[in-house]
């Protein structure tokens, strides 16, 4: 079997393996990522990070969770391939672009910060994609015997959001995978549930979307400031304490999301690769 060099990474405690692929082709990477990411029996991560080559970009990304699944955008991946493409000098630039399923991201590397772009947020129910009309913010949503305010919001990938009182002590796995798989949204959605401390602070916890809940998401917790700020429950600059660490986020004037952390290599290795 062919061996696969890979660095695992993490931002929050949201970890990754991340292979570079600009000179070999990982086949089958969604297979790769469902034996791979598995805890106890692979490398164990929230997802499969490929660092690729672009014709529109200075990089390109692609993501595949646990399930094999591809999503659309992470903002900690973002922050880790960034922090990677630093450490290993694969880039002259302070600035770079990373193509991305959806579109491409702007970041800014710094020696141990990276600030990404997240974009603007899409708010109507059709872009996120829900069945529902117009704008979806503190919307009625009943599961599992529970009624929630959700507001949903698309930075890439879709986000629900709800707000609730102590979050430390909320059944995350027992609502989260009812939200993730309710009928209204036909491509599922990643669910953040928010304990606001102050205007400029908020707990924060995710479940995501083909992952089950995360330690840290760098989209999860921009979506959450767009749905503080539309619910009027924080400023539109805040610190959100994630099960994994602190991210910043700040919803500029100029609409567009910027997300900062500290994303950290944990180890290298080198393992086989699924037969094809």
């Amino acid at each position: 079997m062919k061996s696969i060099e890979f660095t695992k990474m993490q931002a929050t405690g949201n970890d990754f393996i991340l292979i570079n692929c600009r000179g070999n082709r990982l086949v089958q990477p969604a297979r790769f990522a469902k034996r791979f990411c598995r805890r106890r029996f692979g490398i164990g991560a929230d997802q499969l990070l490929l660092l690729l080559p672009s014709k529109k970009a200075d990089f390109r990304m692609r993501i595949f969770n646990p399930d094999g699944s591809e999503a659309e955008i992470c903002g900690n991946g973002l922050l880790c391939l960034a922090r990677y493409i630093r450490l290993n000098k694969l880039s002259k630039k302070r600035d770079i672009e990373i193509e991305l399923m959806t579109g491409t991201a702007r970041l800014r590397t710094y020696k141990n910060k990276v600030v990404t772009d997240m974009g603007e947020p899409r708010l109507e129910g059709k872009q996120i994609p829900a069945r529902l009309g117009g704008k979806i913010i503190s919307r009625p949503m009943k599961v599992g015997g529970k009624e929630f305010r959700v507001t949903c919001v698309n930075l890439g990938n879709p986000h629900c959001i709800t707000f609730v009182g102590h979050v430390e002590d909320f059944p995350v796995g027992r609502y989260g995978p009812l939200l993730e798989n309710h009928r209204i949204f036909p491509n599922r959605i990643n669910v953040e549930f928010i304990e606001v401390i102050n205007k400029g602070q908020v707990k924060l916890r995710v479940w995501e979307r083909g992952c089950g809940e995360t330690l840290g998401c760098g989209s999860g917790a921009s979506a959450s400031v767009v749905a503080g700020v539309l619910n009027g429950k924080t400023g539109r600059k805040v610190k959100l304490m994630l099960p994994g660490g602190l991210l910043e986020v700040e919803w500029g004037k100029d609409n567009h999301l910027y997300l900062s952390g500290e994303p950290e290599v944990v180890f290298t290795g080198e393992i086989s690769s699924p037969r094809p």
